[in-house]
């Protein structure tokens, strides 16, 4: 019997709607005559999920009896008996209860694919067995119900269920998931927004990966050879050649692939003769990179191969990505190219990715400076031609008498090749190895070193001349070569200057690691010092090794000016390249002045906030200080005034309100005061381990009472906060949720653990705030809407938030589900308490 085939439907989270997907389907089936039986769906009383039920055929749940309470199950027995085409069975990570067939339901859906059944099952991405320790770190929450990865993986089909975490959560706020009295827990909790969002990209990239295995199934059986990357941090190496785009945009796609990705492009230019590259292209290609989210880096290296890889170990690359060679076949044996090269010495650590293009095999198509000094490899050549060439020729001249004339030709020929390969030292000795022999062999008398013609000398000298000429020649050309390509590398690079300096782009640090690449320098440091006789103090610096304290202590330093200079370490640099580290000099220069020109006017932003606070300070106290002053003085004056007898209820009061403007002006003093230790920065939080039940409750002190619901977990950990300062952060928050909530309607202040950290939520049922104000009602003088004067200046939820954040907390706003707002205050968490074993909640009135 053929085994069945098993589809899943894949969720984030409850609720998002996986066995109403389910049931859709099985109406679809059934309605194309399949047939299709109901084996287990828990629609857990939603309304809607129930009403999918209705015309699908539902096979008797088996009762199981368990510790005195009755449970059902998915009776495995009579589904087979059954055995329907497509059976239904919901939540495949269920624990079965014990006495049942299988511990788990996975297991039964198994027996029934093994009897050749089709199941469609319905599991969420947190009941994978190998994200639970994933999903508890970013829920809280350890998952005891699993699933086997291989079981889900083993599906002929994954069919996603998505949902944005706003929508799931207004369906849970309408009722749709769970019963009215969870609602608030599970959103303020499980379902906060943050956690559906961690989970939703769990379950995005957890399916990816799935297609990513039926492609690679596809490929194989398809024999589709095209390389996919992982993500990595790619280096892209550039020559300047029109393959480049097409590198940049695949070291791009393979960046994409997953979050991470990084791609960066290198171009290197090398002073012996570098292969002259397009300033237009290279423009368009660093315009690319950096449009496609990447960097460019131009480096300045002898040996090609062994710069990128430099330049790839330094920083931290994993793969290399590099284009096809250009070169024709037969060029091929003058060595096996920058590819292999990279290729062979990359080590295990380095993925080497060489991509084809269209311009493979194709030629150079650029003009090609030679050697400036003439490589290593060009100069030996030049001396093998230069000594081996002539004895060979000699041996073979002396089988076969071609004429004194025709010899001196045939060695001026391999003069004149030692000197194009070799330059003017193996053209010399060329020139005087081949006169010996010319010499001893060929010019009567033979075999002496003497000649007895005079013409035969003419012949020799001219011979050695043209062999000095033709050397020299090649020598000049090599040095004007050199000095090209270094003018071209010098251009592109204060090209390159100047953009930044018109863009304002480069930061310090990184003009100063651009200075470490170009040169291949271990570290660069910008150092100043006030005057002559004054210390030098390091203002930037980037690379390894200890600080250098002078510019004398540096390898390379640089002057700019007279109390500023560029130091580098790693090596001494040749003095042709001191010309482009000037340029470099006086950009750093420029970059430092401009950080110093922006602290400036961020100084000069804060004094203008800072008086923009005091006058609104000034126009806020104007009333908010007289209002109650002149009340208490009004009570005052009436309590001593003789002309009027008043009774002791009209004392009563009289004396209330003076006790309520002293109470209002004690509170705005408070405010105001923290308000102007928040701005100068003087609040130094003491910061120890508390738990939150000690310091909640006394933070309500200042509210009416029944006021205020307070729920505390006694199984919270405890939190690492400065205990004076978070109460007058809680009562701040409290006293302006209570101030906004309806008459009536206590404010519910609840507090819970996720991860690392503890939430205190305080919620209302007031009118609530627009998503475009929840950020301002945190700025100082701010009161929403229409508040009446008497509701203070403003401060409260500022100086809330000033406090959160100098504990390394976090406060923000969000909608209450129903209407309202709710403040969640955010704290570091502290050990768990060791004497608690059994979590219990506890709820009070206050």
């Amino acid at each position: 019997m053929a085994r069945g085939k098993l589809r899943i439907y894949l969720g984030a989270a409850p609720g998002v709607g996986k066995t109403y997907a389910m049931l859709s389907e099985a109406h679809r089936r059934v309605e194309r005559g399949t047939d299709c039986v109901v084996a287990f769906v828990e629609h857990h009383d939603r309304s809607r999920t129930e009403v999918m039920l209705h015309g699908l055929e539902q096979v008797p749940r088996k009762r199981l009896e368990y510790r005195g309470a009755t449970f059902t199950e998915m009776d495995v027995d009579a589904v087979l008996a059954r055995h329907p085409q497509v059976a239904l069975v919901d939540e495949l990570a269920h624990t079965n209860v014990p006495g049942s067939r299988n511990a788990k339901r996975w297991q039964d859906v198994e027996e029934l694919l093994a009897a050749g059944i089709h199941v469609v099952s319905t599991v969420n991405i947190q009941h994978l067995e190998s994200l639970g320790d994933v999903v508890e770190s970013i829920t809280g929450v350890r998952q005891q119900e699993t699933v086997p990865d291989e079981v889900v993986r083993r599906a002929d089909q994954i069919e996603l269920v998505d949902m944005s975490p706003q929508a799931l959560r207004r369906r849970m706020a309408h009722g749709n998931v769970y019963r009215p009295d969870k609602v608030d827990a599970a959103l303020s909790n499980y379902f906060r927004p943050g956690n559906l969002t961690a989970l939703r990209e769990l379950a995005l990239l957890w399916v990816a990966d799935r297609v990513d295995e039926y492609l690679k199934q596809y490929r194989s059986e398809h024999r589709v050879s095209k390389i996919w990357g992982s993500r990595e941090r790619i280096v892209v190496g550039l020559t300047g050649g029109p393959e480049g785009r097409t590198l940049i945009r695949r070291a791009a796609r393979l960046a994409e692939k997953g979050a991470g990705g990084e791609v960066l492009a290198v171009y290197i230019a090398r002073s012996d003769g570098l292969t002259a590259a397009s300033p237009k292209e290279l423009a368009v290609q660093r315009t690319l990179v950096e449009d496609l989210g990447g960097t460019f880096h131009h480096v300045v290296g002898d040996d090609i191969p062994a710069a990128l890889l430099e330049f790839a170990r330094g920083v931290n690359a994993t793969q290399i990505v590099l284009g096809s060679s250009r070169r024709k076949a037969w060029q091929y044996v003058f060595g096996p190219g920058v590819g292999a090269t990279v290729a062979r010495e990359s080590g295990p650590d380095l993925d080497v990715h060489i991509v084809t293009h269209d311009e493979a095999g194709k030629g150079r198509g650029l003009p090609v400076a030679r050697g400036a000094r003439l490589g290593r490899a060009r100069i030996i050549w030049g001396w093998a031609v230069g000594l081996a060439g002539p004895a060979i020729l000699a041996v073979v001249l002396n089988t076969v008498d071609l004429g004194l004339a025709n010899n001196v030709l045939l060695f001026l020929a391999l003069t004149v090749a030692a000197a194009l390969l070799g330059g003017l030292l193996p053209a010399l000795g060329a020139a005087a190895f081949g006169s010996f022999l010319l010499n001893y062999f060929f010019t009567p008398p033979l075999h002496r070193l003497t000649i007895s013609d005079s013409r035969n000398i003419v012949a020799l000298v001219i011979f050695v001349a043209v062999a000095v000429s033709v050397a020299s020649v090649v020598d000049l050309a090599a040095r004007r070569t050199h000095q090209a390509a270094r003018l071209r590398a010098e251009s592109e690079i204060l090209s390159f200057l100047a953009g930044n300096v018109l863009r304002g782009e480069t930061t310090l640090e990184a003009l100063l690691e651009r200075v470490r690449e170009t040169f291949g320098m271990e570290s660069a440091a910008l150092l100043e010092r006030e005057s002559d006789v004054d210390p030098w103090t390091c203002v930037g610096r980037v690379g390894v090794g200890g600080p250098v304290e002078r510019p004398e202590d540096a390898d390379v330093d640089m002057p700019v000016g007279d109390h500023l200079a560029l130091a580098l370490t790693g090596r001494v640099l040749p003095a042709e390249d001191r010309r482009v580290l000037a340029a470099f000099a006086a950009q750093a220069v420029v970059v430092l002045d401009r950080r110093r020109l922006q602290e400036e006017a961020d100084q000069a932003r804060a004094l203008a906030e800072g008086n923009r606070i005091r006058t609104a300070l000034l126009a806020a106290v104007s009333h908010d200080l007289r209002t109650p002053l002149a009340g208490i003085k009004a009570s005052v004056s009436s309590l001593r005034s003789d002309d009027v007898a008043w009774s002791e209820e009209d004392r009563a009061e009289l004396l209330e309100g003076i006790e309520a403007g002293a109470d209002r002006l004690d509170h705005l003093v408070g405010n105001l005061l923290d308000m102007s230790r928040l701005q100068t920065g003087t609040v130094t939080p003491i910061v120890r381990e508390i738990d939150l039940d000690e310091v909640v409750p006394m933070a309500l002190g200042g509210v009416p009472e029944d006021s205020v619901i307070l729920d505390v977990p006694e199984s919270l950990p405890m939190v690492r906060v400065d205990a004076g300062l978070l109460e007058r952060a809680v009562a701040n928050i409290v006293e302006n949720a209570v101030k906004y909530s309806p008459d009536g309607t206590p404010v519910l202040v609840a507090a819970s653990a996720l991860a690392d950290r503890v939430e205190v939520r305080v919620v209302d049922r007031g009118p609530g705030v627009p998503d475009d104000v929840k950020e301002r009602i945190f700025e100082p003088f701010q009161r929403y809407g229409d508040a009446p004067r008497g509701a203070g200046v403003g401060l409260g939820l500022a100086v809330a938030r000033g406090f959160a954040e100098a504990m390394d907390g976090t406060l923000n706003a969000e909608d209450t589900p129903g209407g309202g707002l709710t403040m969640v205050l955010t704290l570091r968490a502290g050990t768990r308490p060791e004497t608690l074993s059994v979590p219990s909640e506890r709820q009070a009135s206050w």
